[in-house]
């Protein structure tokens, strides 16, 4: 398996040359040469096998045993251990057709760490066999960072440097990241939004020089072995559900704002999980409805809501899925993404929307119908869900199962990392003890300017300071 650029100026690497690489030196994304199939047959003999053991049947499609099977599964049982479920997405049932995958049982309560604990491993296994630094570069809407720092804190031969918007993420979020107090790590508290974080972390990796002298690797959704490691929760999710729950195919609910997470279902769906509805859940930050609805790509005032993660107007893997609706034709998203930088926006003709309809359905959720979902959840099932999960279960609700067939819903946070928005509602709930302590500790964190030249001069220091340690 090789791996190329979404605008076709990358020659063909290998896995871990793709891993570091993170985001394409031609400005694309990176994707497979092509996306192995997984037969219905071979699907079906995987029912039973733990998530670890799916997730290795998946990483043997693309790694090219560039890593040794042994130290594969070493790294990828390592990176679950510390999960609170031996099920590590345990499944629960919430009604007669609506079953919701919990993927917040990492150590940062979010299911970011289902990517991210491998990943950090893997960086901290590549610089170990490459005798390298490796500097790791992301922006964060507030559990990305929280994960990534998590999985790499304290590890011989990475640095981590996380840009978030000051102000702009739960105060949770905001704590598990700024409480962390490993001098591998450095926390720089924007003042802008996500989107403006992003910018300037697209504008470091597209320069080469730096990125090259300092080593800068990436660990947001712009790497496509995040996106590889989320797809596998579609195949567990398939597995999990009995033979009568999926036959015919499963729905799924995805909540989603920088379109990585349901990229991943896309993907997935691509492999061979039989997936009939797709379903984007988003918040009052519509863009990606607007788009799958209406085929526009415009952002478009930008709102401050109750799931702050999603709060994104530009979203980063929207490139992977523009490259497959192109037929792969590199030239043709080159050109798409030009007139997008330039016009800012995109309009797809009817005929194309129609497609795009055909591979995605789309539901935003405003603030008042997030808080409703989660009051009525809570209490006619007695199931407490964060804002993001409400608005995965508020699009489930309004959309149905498609043909019938049972339904997941992604709940992609504990509802402890945004209480704020739950006490509105009257619901007091009891926090984790690893939640409850960050309160108490210390803050480490520095604010800088919406400015990529204060960003590099922040991290030009951090990487002098470290060298010299």
């Amino acid at each position: 398996m090789k791996y190329i650029s979404t605008r076709g100026k990358v020659a063909p690497i290998g896995f871990i040359d793709m891993f570091l690489m993170g985001l394409a030196e031609d400005g694309g994304l990176i994707v497979p040469e092509r996306i192995p199939t997984i037969g219905e047959q071979e699907l079906r003999a995987w029912s039973g096998l733990s998530f670890q053991e799916i997730m290795m049947k998946v990483f043997s499609y693309y790694t090219n045993d560039e890593i040794p099977e042994a130290d594969l599964r070493k790294l990828i049982e390592d990176s679950y251990a510390g999960f609170a479920s031996s099920d590590v997405l345990p499944l629960k049932r919430i009604n007669g057709s609506l079953s919701v995958m919990e993927l917040f049982h990492g150590p940062t309560f979010a299911f970011k760490d289902v990517a991210l604990q491998l990943m950090g491993n893997l960086y901290a296994y590549v610089a170990k066999k490459r005798n390298e630094v490796i500097n790791i570069l992301g922006a964060t809407s507030g559990d990305t960072g929280a994960s990534a720092i998590s999985s790499v804190r304290g590890k011989e031969g990475i640095q981590i440097c996380i840009l978030h918007p000051n102000g702009k993420v739960s105060r949770v979020q905001e704590l598990q990241m700024t409480t962390v107090q490993d001098d591998n790590v450095l926390n720089l508290s924007v003042n802008g939004n996500f989107d403006d974080c992003q910018q300037i972390i697209k504008e470091l990796f597209a320069d080469l020089p730096f990125k090259s002298k300092y080593h800068l690797r990436a660990i947001n959704s712009i790497n496509f072995a995040r996106i590889l490691a989320q797809s596998v929760y579609y195949f567990y999710a398939y597995t999990q559900l009995s033979e009568e729950e999926r036959a015919g195919g499963i729905n799924v609910s995805v909540p989603t704002g920088n379109f990585g997470n349901i990229f991943s279902g896309y993907l997935a769906k691509k492999m061979g999980v039989p997936i009939k509805q797709l379903l984007l859940a988003t918040n009052e930050n519509n863009i990606l409805e607007r788009f799958i609805r209406e085929g526009v790509y415009k952002p478009e005032g930008f709102r401050t809501t109750h799931s702050p993660s999603m709060d994104i107007q530009i979203a980063s893997n929207f490139e992977r899925y523009l490259y497959y609706f192109c037929g792969e034709d590199a030239a043709e998203v080159s050109a798409r993404m030009e007139r997008f930088k330039a016009e800012g926006q995109l309009t797809f003709t009817a005929e194309e929307t129609a497609r795009i309809q055909a591979d995605l359905s789309a539901y935003s959720v405003s603030n008042e119908e997030c808080l409703e979902t989660i009051r009525k959840y809570e209490a006619e099932h007695g199931y407490l869900l964060d804002p993001h999960s409400a608005c995965g279960v508020a699009a489930y609700d309004r959309a149905g199962a498609r043909d019938g067939g049972a339904f997941v819903s992604l709940a992609t946070a504990h509802p402890a990392k945004f209480d704020e928005a739950i006490r509105l509602i009257g619901i007091e709930q009891k926090f984790p003890e690893r939640i409850s302590e960050l309160f108490d500790k210390p803050q480490r964190q520095v604010v800088v300017d919406n400015a990529k030249e204060e960003v590099a001069a922040r991290l030009v220091d951090f990487y002098n300071i470290s060298d010299s340690h």
